[in-house]
């Protein structure tokens, strides 16, 4: 055969395999050299296609009537461990370039059906011995780190995604170059030292304010000043590593870690800043804040909760038209994402997240509110961190008013790096930012917090339950009454937090009812709160949307725990134990010892085993059933997002378009992406008790859509009482 096609363009042009191999290895060397493996990524970018050069594979590019599936990807990863035990990192890489990292195996044991593996590699493929005529492999030595750190199965683990990401992306970016589809939309972003000017002109006018509505006010923005510039300061000054942010809440800790970031970048010449949030119900807000100050077409907001779609014609928006092309491999100076989409990629075995992960390397990693990382998942999301600080030239920051104290943990994985203080004054600046009081009320009935809820405009309750927070919503002053909880589809949600805040800048009677979704970074101002008791984090988080802006005076603004009679959270048992415990020892509950003393002891209740209550760790370091490098099994394993709940799809507003879309069977996945918009996670009980009550049409295996309408309140969400034995099934 005279030409070996790898592709096809519209305009009927051909991209050789030659020059496929040679661009993709190019840019895989270019990516793999953020972390010194320049010869390991160009190696695997030469091997992975080499299987093209087969008749049956030429066969089906050139006739379009020819659909036939050819493997064309285990060629590469046979070659590759015929040259050497070495490389089978990177015959895993290559191996899974399509489909995905597959599970180990057992070489001696595997079988070609088994979907491991060793077992593709002892499958047929068809014959491709032309590729020696047009390539010649070089030889290629994983790095040295790969061995000597003190969890090397897991390193080595996490490399070979690293490497695999470098692959995919490679592969995907020389194909679409030479497709003509969409490599003109890609980079010309604005330089690190133009968004830190526009940073510095941002906060310009905040350094040389004289005026100020009391001395109070005037302290906490002299103080916020203060920090902000010590973070810019240390920003440029130190090396890159693990540090901890810890700013009591009201610091402006958002503005001083962005701050610190982009000093940081600029001095050690790194890639990017990402913004890991916990909830998507804060991530607009923060994306919104850094899109204003260095301008929307530098920042991505990447989560389950926004979609950028290639419209027809977008071209003509560049701005939008990056942005679809950004989410795929996180290509811009700034990411915003939550913690769910930052760890399960880490932890994922698939191309399309797996993509982005070597664009992490070398960036600037800030972990806001880094307490709620997720305690279940803690030892394998402090693991991965630790690889990317140790291993791929990444900073981490832990930011946070109450620090959740991992030194112990990391010292597990990181044991010769420190993890350093930013603000070392901020033991000295929790008096200085105390705006509230907060005080143990007791134990009170439902009515008896009713009762003293009655007659106060504005305040803020906060309980553990949803359906808790129905049942008092139900029961308060109505005027300016709203009631914050998950069950609200977030659209709605973000509708309702708007009002909100409107309302209590107007001085208008403001009566909210809510759970925990209110506590992490959401900017509320209230003169008054009331918080259910929970963990010590929950109640200073929760601490937080009181006098906010310092307008009142400590004293006055105080913040109620109260304990509610037969309302036992078993979920929070041992939170509240750790705070119970807390508050015999600490008569200021809020001070930064207290919290140190929380989260450690927090974490003996539960003890060591359930900070990896999936075993993770152990199932890579392991294997499992004997198999080793186990990624399959893994990323089914890791969820941070209890898959336990079932997503109810509320036909309101644009959802209900959408619904109909997906019964129609005319749904692709950008439109479950967008339903998710209006859609109420539910436990198993709750879902059995609408569905008996034939409240719930079912869409296939993805969810359900509500019918019953009367169900759902715009007040309140989707009912937790649910009338059952009324349906009617034909």
């Amino acid at each position: 055969m005279d030409i070996w096609i790898a592709h096809i363009n519209g305009a009927g042009e051909i991209q050789t395999i030659k020059e496929h191999l040679l661009g993709t290895a190019e840019r895989a060397r270019q990516f793999t050299s953020e972390f010194g493996c320049g010869d390991v990524g160009y190696l695997c970018g030469l091997m992975h296609d080499i299987g093209k050069y087969s008749a049956e594979f030429q066969k089906r590019i050139r006739d379009p009537e020819h659909t036939r599936k050819v493997d064309h990807s285990t060629a590469g990863a046979k070659e590759l461990r015929q040259m050497s035990l070495g490389n089978i990192p990177m015959a895993m890489a290559v191996a899974g370039h399509h489909s995905g990292l597959l599970d180990g195996g057992l070489e001696k044991q595997a079988l070609p059906q088994d979907g491991t593996f060793y077992g593709r590699l002892k499958g047929n493929v068809p014959e491709y011995g032309e590729w020696k005529r047009d390539i010649m492999p070089l030889k290629a030595s994983i790095p040295a780190f790969c061995a000597t750190g003190k969890h090397p199965v897991f390193t080595m683990s996490f490399f070979i995604r690293m490497l695999y990401s470098c692959l995919v992306d490679a592969d995907y970016l020389d194909t679409e170059a030479f497709m003509g589809e969409k490599g003109v939309g890609r980079g010309e972003y604005d330089s690190f030292e133009e968004l830190l000017g526009r940073f510095r002109r941002h906060i310009e006018p905040w350094m040389g304010r004289t005026v100020f509505e009391n001395e109070k006010q005037e302290q906490l923005c002299r103080n916020r000043t203060r920090i902000l510039q010590d973070c810019m300061e240390k920003g440029g000054a130190l090396g890159k590593g693990i540090y901890t942010l810890t700013v009591p809440t009201g610091g402006g800790k958002t503005t001083a870690s962005l701050g610190f970031a982009l000093k940081h970048v600029n001095a050690h010449k790194m890639k990017r800043i990402i913004y890991v949030i916990p909830y998507t119900s804060i991530i607009d807000q923060n994306a919104a804040i850094f899109s204003d100050i260095l301008g929307e077409e530098n920042v991505l907001e990447h989560h389950s909760g926004v979609l950028y779609e290639m419209a027809e014609d977008m071209a003509q928006d560049t701005v939008a038209y990056r942005k679809v092309l950004a989410t795929e491999n996180w290509d811009k100076p700034v990411i915003v994402t939550t913690a769910v989409q930052f760890f399960e990629s880490l932890y994922s075995c698939k191309s399309a997240k797996c993509r982005k992960l070597h664009n992490i390397a070398n960036s600037v990693i800030i972990f806001d509110e880094a307490q709620t990382l997720p305690v279940a998942y803690l030892e394998p999301c402090v693991a991965a961190i630790s690889e990317l600080v140790a291993n791929y030239g990444s900073t981490a920051i832990l930011c946070t008013a109450t620090q959740p104290a991992l030194e112990g943990i990391f010292e597990k994985y990181l044991p010769d790096l420190v993890m350093r203080e930013i603000c070392e004054d901020s033991g000295n600046m929790y008096e200085v930012f105390r705006r509230t009081c907060i005080k143990d009320i007791g134990t009170l009935s439902l009515q008896d917090l009713v009762e003293g809820l009655a007659g106060k405009q504005q305040y803020l309750c906060i309980v553990n339950k949803r359906k808790t927070a129905q049942e008092i919503y139900g029961q308060i002053e109505q005027e300016g009454a709203c009631c914050l909880t998950t069950l609200l589809y977030p659209a709605d949600r973000k509708e309702k937090i708007v009002q909100i805040r409107e309302r209590l800048a107007q001085g208008l009677p403001c009566r909210v009812i809510a759970t925990s979704l209110v506590e992490a970074g959401v900017d509320l101002d209230f003169p008054e709160v009331f918080r259910q008791e929970a963990g010590l984090d929950s109640v200073i988080q929760a601490a937080g949307r009181c006098n906010r802006e310092g307008k009142r005076q400590a004293e006055e603004s105080v913040v109620s725990v109260f304990r509610l009679e037969d309302n036992r959270s078993r979920y929070l048992d041992q939170n509240i134990s750790a705070y119970q415990w807390v508050q015999k020892k600490y008569k200021d509950v809020a001070s930064k010892e207290a919290v140190t003393y929380y989260f450690q002891f927090y974490r003996e209740l539960l003890g060591q085993e359930n900070l990896d209550q999936k075993g993770i760790l152990k199932t890579m370091e392991k294997g499992i059933d004997g198999k080793c490098f186990p990624f399959a099994t893994v990323a089914g394993k890791f969820h941070l997002i209890d898959h336990d709940t079932a997503a109810i799809y509320i036909p309101l507003e644009e959802g209900e378009a959408l619904a109909e879309e997906v019964l129609a069977g005319k749904a692709d996945r950008n439109t479950f992406r967008k339903l998710g918009q209006y859609a109420v996670n539910v436990y198993p009980d709750h879902l059995k008790a609408l569905w008996d009550g034939g409240c719930l049409e079912q869409i296939g295996d993805s969810g359900f859509v509500l019918r019953d309408m009367s169900k759902y309140c715009m007040d309140t969400g989707l009912q937790m009482d649910v009338d059952t034995g009324i349906g009617i099934f034909v």
